[in-house]
């Protein structure tokens, strides 16, 4: 039979490690992460990373992986993630899957597609371009050579512009007829997704609210401590929400109110990209973490505690 896990996902602000921490206390389960910004060291506050209070009342897995300069790709999260599963379920714990990076949340519940491997050359010769003439200018290109993935792919998004770019180059066949053709129909897990549902504008008020919190914990003391430590323009710490804003307060490029108001806005938007891509993933259910909160608890012990059955599709 395949292992059971619950997930709880959703756009940022919207609530989710708090209630995961519950959650985790009630059902008897440690936390595995599903956010591609958490796993970097360093990158702490403007993550909304849990404290190390927090990660004292429950065991997170999938925290702090790498360097602030180094690339981690999907494929990376998912061995991982699935390794810390086979950990917590080893032990007799119960797994609750937490985070609002939707890639993360898909290949481990679906797997990934056999798309050929990283090619460095070409890489490098898409990142010199982007940094040359902008992401935008490179996501066009793409729309030129594969359609069906640009328009689903953001046009500043640099990550998942290159893994496309690169995968039609190097492959002669595009990503997107990658994709269709594996169909994500692996199921490693039976899992159980829950998304927390937060009207518009009260999660704008609660962006605002967490960016504000997050300065007055430090968060220009965290940004002044990366740039300090030399880190190339590219890395992916710059590229991360609300860190390139911020840089450009501590530099005296842009006062602190200006760096709020962008930081507030790129998040708002952020958020409404992660609500529109877990809105197209069929298998979540949707709850309000304030008024539902009890249900939560309720539908995640029933899930878990109900007799399993074998795999419709074939042998487990």
């Amino acid at each position: 039979m395949r292992p059971r896990l619950v997930c709880l996902v959703g756009p940022t602000a919207s609530g989710k490690t708090a209630l995961a921490l519950e959650l985790a206390e009630t059902i008897g389960a440690e936390i595995v992460s599903a956010d591609s910004r958490q796993i970097y060291r360093e990158l702490d506050i403007g993550t909304a990373k849990p404290t190390a209070a927090e990660r004292a009342r429950v065991r997170h897995h999938g925290l702090d992986l790498c360097a602030p300069d180094e690339s981690f790709d999907v494929a990376r999260y998912r061995d991982v993630a699935s390794a810390a599963i086979d950990d917590v379920h080893a032990r007799g714990r119960r797994v609750l899957v937490v985070g609002g990076t939707g890639l993360y949340v898909r290949a481990l519940l679906y797997g990934l597609c056999p798309a050929p491997p990283r090619d460095a050359r070409v890489r490098a010769v898409l990142a010199a371009g982007a940094a040359r003439e902008g992401v935008p200018a490179l996501h066009r290109r793409l729309a030129l050579v594969d359609p069906a993935a640009a328009r689903r792919i953001h046009p500043h998004d640099l990550v998942r512009t290159t893994r496309a770019l690169e995968v039609a180059l190097t492959s002669g066949r595009r990503l997107s007829d990658w994709q269709a053709a594996h169909g994500f129909r692996e199921r490693p897990y039976d899992a159980l997704v829950i998304g927390l549902a937060v009207p518009p504008a009260l999660l704008a008020t609660r962006i605002a609210a967490r960016v504000r919190a997050m300065l007055a914990r430090g968060w220009l003391a965290e940004i002044e401590r990366l740039r300090a430590a030399g880190h190339p323009a590219d890395a992916p710490v710059w590229r991360t929400l609300g860190y390139a804003e911020m840089r450009a307060v501590v530099e005296g490029r842009r006062d602190l109110e200006d760096g709020i108001a962008a930081t507030v806005l790129a998040t708002r938007r952020f958020a409404k990209r992660q609500r529109t891509w877990f809105r197209h993933e069929p298998a979540v259910v949707w709850r309000d973490p304030d008024a539902d909160a009890a249900r939560i608890r309720e539908d995640a012990r029933a899930f878990l505690a109900a007799p399993r059955i074998a795999n419709p599709e074939g042998p487990e």
